[in-house]
């Protein structure tokens, strides 16, 4: 896994002590393949990657405000004294956050994959009912996302799929805002429970399928099995999103992964040097867009 090396520097730590009064050098967090993360003053200070417009990131945390007002696993972002959640240094989005003590569920173990599914549905009921300005820009997930074909990931062209995803949308209207990136690395647990969900920045409108098919492989760590267990504990639970067959299941998953492939390749033209773990795991993931072909 490839994380973003920036720095905290101390132009963005005065701004922060002046915007919110948080001080300190600040410790380096794990994670982040955009935005890097330090724990600052029992807050986290999170630098984004250069170029984001305030208004994109601003959008999101509007996401994590309203998700925040139904659900205490939402972690939401602080204001500043004029109502901002976020200020603009050396051309990056500096936003601030509650810190909160845990570490990543272990998808692995039934209980908390069955926990982060039902944390999902709670999460999709909260946001069902908020009605945003339409996205500044595009979320990552978006492209490809209603049968045009993608055009970073013309190497994974399936216009089966494309089909596919256009009639699926059609027969499937529901739309409502969604996290954008609901895996294990972007929540929390402690003592076996999850405690919070991080890192809004992928948040998007959409169908709330979507977002379940995506989570569901994450979540069931790449086997059809789990992530139909995952689908039937957020059923069960009471979320939003329809009912999956398997083609479903199948197809939504795919459309994720061809993100994925898109993803490594942007990382790659901007310089980005994969090591032997992150190759096969990316094989992994293109065999498995195929594997998964109905």
């Amino acid at each position: 896994m490839i994380y973003t090396k920036t720095p905290l520097t101390p132009e963005i730590r005065e701004a922060v002590a002046l915007t919110w009064g948080f001080t300190g050098e600040g410790e380096r967090l794990h994670g982040g393949e955009e935005s890097a993360a330090y724990r600052l003053d029992g807050h986290v200070v999170r630098v984004g990657p250069a170029g984001r417009a305030a208004v994109e990131s601003e959008w999101c945390h509007a996401t994590a405000l309203h998700a925040a007002t139904t659900l205490p696993e939402a972690v939401a972002p602080v204001p500043t004294a004029d109502g901002a959640t976020v200020i603009t240094v050396a051309g990056r989005p500096i936003s601030c956050w509650p810190y909160v003590e845990g570490e990543w569920p272990d998808s692995d173990v039934p209980a908390q994959r069955v926990a982060g599914a039902r944390l999902l549905a709670r999460l999709h009921e909260s946001l069902a009912t908020f009605r945003p300005a339409p996205r500044p820009v595009p979320a990552f997930q978006e492209s490809g996302l209603y049968g045009d074909p993608p055009q970073d990931a013309l190497d994974l062209g399936d216009p089966a799929l494309d089909r596919w995803l256009a009639e699926f949308h059609a027969r499937h209207p529901l739309r409502h805002p969604l996290h954008g990136d609901y895996y294990t690395g972007n929540t929390l647990a402690r003592h076996g429970d999850i405690v919070a969900v991080l890192d809004w920045d992928e948040a998007f409108v959409g169908a709330p399928e979507v977002e379940l098919a995506a989570a569901a492989l994450e979540w069931g760590d790449d086997e059809f099995g789990p992530s139909k267990e995952f689908v039937a504990a957020y059923h069960e639970a009471g979320g939003t999103a329809g009912e999956l067959d398997e083609e479903a299941l199948a197809q939504l998953i795919r459309h994720k992964l061809r993100r994925e492939y898109a993803y490594f390749h942007k990382a790659v033209r901007a310089g980005v040097r994969h090591d032997e773990e992150d190759l096969e795991y990316h094989r992994a993931r293109v065999a498995l867009f195929h594997r998964l072909r109905p």
